[in-house]
């Protein structure tokens, strides 16, 4: 697909996992997008429409959302907008995620948020069993208005469920039309390498994607989580690839106002820097000066050079932030550059999974 006339850089498309199935090589989350009285954050439904607009404009043909974002305002803001673009339904990619809890829409609330099991309505209100999927899929289409996703994705592992009741209610949902493929996000490897055999060796659906956390500042999923997607032939579609804007800005400069008003983002502690990460974010700062681009740049440009990520999943509330995300898919690091970054980083805990 050409890219707007203000623009030299073309977007690429690479198949996910060993699917048929063609990605662009940024992936629009759309987290940010559905009313602001979820969290302040959160751009309304006019601006956000503006931004998947304009995501697609320039070669974006991919779009991550979830139930839980926003209580579904996100869902709704996503295929409004795509009925805005006005592109042939096969033109567009859309993922989005089951399993968490979803509020009333308009209410304030934070993904992730506690289910009250205790409550009639919060029982099967959330995790991954036959009656929660097939409600929420028939929900999340209503909202998208659309006749099926492209990617359903487990939003997290379920502790609760048998991985038999999940792996066949996904394969279900496949064959009813619900959804084309299916993904799995942010779990521990043996955990998915479970599903995954389960559903193999039952021939079910299986999974093609796995969202996780990775970035220049957290490679734990190096150790485990990439060699078993390796093995199954599975797409990594990484989420926060710059650190929930650490690596955007120097690390002692002023925080966004994400950073300052969003309580899962300070619970989960994906925000507070070691030694380690300080040093990669000035490194980034370096090497994003000596070049004349954005740290944000670099920071992407270093995760696309990883040989097992195969599109990450961006987010921006700035037009022009997002244009320079696009841009860094042309950027190039030279190994010498790569290794500088790699070299500070030391092992850490597991983050990412709740």
């Amino acid at each position: 697909m050409s890219t707007t006339s203000n623009s030299k850089h073309k977007m690429q498309y690479v198949r996910l996992g060993n699917s048929g199935l063609k990605v662009s090589r940024l992936i629009l989350g759309c987290m940010s997008y559905g009313t602001p009285t979820y969290q302040s954050w959160i751009l309304d439904e006019k601006t956000g429409i503006e931004h998947i607009k304009h995501a697609y404009s320039r070669g974006i043909n991919t779009f991550d959302t979830a139930n839980v974002y926003a209580n579904g305002a996100s869902e709704i803001v996503l295929g409004k907008a795509i009925k805005a673009i006005g592109c042939p339904r096969e033109a567009v990619v859309v993922l989005t995620k089951c399993y968490f809890p979803v509020g009333k829409l308009g209410e304030a609330g934070s993904v992730g948020g506690p289910a009250d099991k205790n409550s009639p309505e919060g029982a099967n209100g959330s995790g991954l069993s036959r009656k929660h999927i097939f409600g929420s899929i028939k929900a999340s289409l209503e909202r998208l208005q659309l006749d099926y996703v492209d990617v359903l994705q487990c939003h997290r592992f379920d502790y609760d469920t048998p991985i038999e009741e999940t792996m066949q209610a996904l394969h279900d949902v496949v064959q009813a039309g619900y959804a084309r493929y299916i993904g799995m996000s942010s779990c521990h490897a043996y955990q998915f390498h479970q599903m995954q055999n389960y559903a193999i060796n039952n021939r079910l659906t299986p999974f093609i994607s796995m969202q996780n956390y990775h970035n220049g500042v957290y490679r734990e999923e190096e150790r485990e989580m990439v060699p078993t997607l390796k093995v199954f032939g599975t797409g990594m579609i990484p989420w926060s690839p710059l650190a929930r804007g650490f690596l955007t800005r120097p690390w002692d400069t002023e925080e966004g106002i994400r950073q300052k008003t969003d309580a899962a983002y300070k619970t989960r502690k994906l925000h507070l820097p070691t030694d380690a990460m300080k040093a990669i974010n000035e490194r980034i700062a370096e090497l994003a000066k000596k070049k004349g681009v954005g740290m944000a740049q670099i920071a992407l440009a270093w995760q696309l050079s990883c040989d097992f990520v195969t599109a990450p999943i961006v987010g921006s509330t700035r037009l022009e932030a997002l244009d320079e995300l696009i841009d860094a898919v042309d950027m190039r690091l030279t190994p010498d550059e790569k290794a500088y970054i790699d070299e500070p980083y030391v092992p850490q805990a597991i983050i990412g999974h709740t």
